[in-house]
């Protein structure tokens, strides 16, 4: 299957309570997705349903979850929530369409 290749990094940096982490390791992991995640961000930030940052973690997380169910579909673990995910993303797709409307809040 032809993907998008990337390569993900995430750094704590602060814990709850805002201390400094004492994490040394960073979560560094290559992944591919069938879709183009900088499209992605870019179509969501025309939406303007968050703001900048927001919306590149929304873009970032959501990709990176979906392709992972896509790829495991007849998991027992997302079996119920398939078809309501699928229904989110036609939702979420009819939103961005229309860019001068964004999401109740």
């Amino acid at each position: 299957m032809k993907q998008h290749q990337y390569f993900v990094s995430v750094q704590h940096l602060k814990d709850a309570k805002g201390n400094v982490s004492t994490y040394a390791q960073k979560l560094e992991f290559y992944t591919g997705n069938h879709d183009d995640i900088f499209q992605i961000v870019e179509k969501l930030e025309s939406a303007k349903f968050f703001d900048e940052q927001t919306t590149k973690s929304f873009a970032v997380g959501l990709k990176l979850f979906s392709e992972v169910m896509l790829q495991h579909r007849d998991h027992p673990l997302f079996q119920e929530f398939m078809p309501q995910f699928g229904q989110f993303m036609k939702n979420l797709k009819q939103h961005v369409k229309k860019p001068e409307s964004s999401l109740e809040r």
